[in-house]
């Protein structure tokens, strides 16, 4: 697979899932001792990924759980920020200079502050209450998402089946190595078929409404310099579709929860327009070892493997360095 590190991508994800004890101890001592709400703090990709976890927490739980973007929270305030506040925190690199500003504003105002990142003397590591930190460079952070808010909900009596599927989370390393195999052919051929593109229209919706975000703004505008429309399913007829035409390039991100009959509903209709839609549906790959009933939780972890494959590839036919910026982290602002 081109560009496709197997040994690190199978050890970055095995010491996400193996913070699992730490996770649960976290959970229950917080629990235990009580809090009123939870802010899943982020800035960017960051931001974008906290969404299907508020989105899961707003559909089976009455714990106030929302997602907030670290600037604006310093900047605006938060009426329900207090000692009885839990926030979380993830980043890469432990450095980002919002989230590390928002930490130290949640903890001013009495919040319990919590961080993900690979990098345990980065100023997030070092700033927050309690750290969690995985291998360097390990992203996504949806698998210690998904623990911590599924132990969070087992013990709110609102994820009857939290054990069993923290264990078979246990074996998401080799699953999603299965999962970017067979994604390799289509993204290949997707990235052929676009390289010349340079608009693209982004539908997704539900738990996966966050990762359309972010792919649309953090590769696809940001890594890749090219202009994008995104837009939730069930606010596909609300405005953007009038940026359609034959011609126009729609990716659809097709998850397995609630939400697959508006997203199914949005693809019906752009290709009555375009001649250009391609789908990426979780449905299409196994997932060997995950229960039917917990596919849908991973649509978010399992398309950023199948994107991943399509990034590379774009980044070969295009010449254009995923890493290659202009501005960000290169000019002060």
């Amino acid at each position: 697979m081109l560009g496709f590190n197997e040994p690190e991508f199978r050890s970055q994800l095995a010491s996400a899932v193996a913070l699992r004890p730490r996770i649960e101890e976290l959970v229950d001592r917080l629990v235990d001792e009580g809090f009123d709400n939870l802010l899943l703090v982020g800035a960017g990709g960051t931001y974008a990924q906290m969404w299907p976890y508020e989105h899961l927490a707003r559909r089976s739980s009455g714990l106030a759980v929302r997602a907030v973007i670290a600037a604006e929270l310093i900047a605006s305030g938060d009426a329900t920020l207090g000692e009885r506040t839990v926030a979380i925190f993830t980043s890469v690199s432990g450095t980002t200079d919002d989230s590390v500003r928002a930490i130290e504003y949640c903890k001013a105002n009495g919040a319990y502050t919590i961080g993900f990142t690979g990098y345990p003397d980065s100023p997030v590591a070092t700033k927050v209450d309690a750290a969690l930190v995985s291998e360097p460079k390990t992203w996504p952070f949806d698998p210690q998402l998904l623990l911590f808010m599924g132990r969070l909900l087992a013990r709110r009596g609102e994820f009857d089946g939290y054990e069993k599927f923290a264990d078979e989370l246990a074996d998401i390393p080799g699953i999603l190595v299965e999962v970017a195999r067979q994604a390799e052919p289509a993204a290949s051929d997707f990235a052929e078929a676009h390289k010349d593109t340079d608009y693209h229209f982004l539908v997704g919706g539900g738990n996966l409404w966050g990762f359309t975000y972010l792919y649309s703004m953090c590769i696809l505008e940001e890594m890749q310099w090219l202009r994008t429309t995104r837009v939730h399913s069930a606010e596909f007829f609300h405005g953007s579709l009038e940026l359609l035409e034959e011609d126009t390039s729609v990716i659809v991100f097709q998850g397995e929860d609630e939400t697959r009959a508006l997203t199914d509903r949005a693809e019906s209709f752009a290709r009555r327009v375009s001649k250009d839609v391609t789908v990426f549906d979780t449905r299409d790959y196994p997932l060997d070892g995950i229960s039917p009933e917990f596919r849908g939780l991973l649509a978010p972890l399992v398309l950023d493997t199948v994107m991943g494959r399509v990034s590379k590839h774009l980044e070969r036919v295009r010449d254009h360095s995923l890493d290659l910026r202009r501005y960000y982290r290169v000019m002060d602002y």
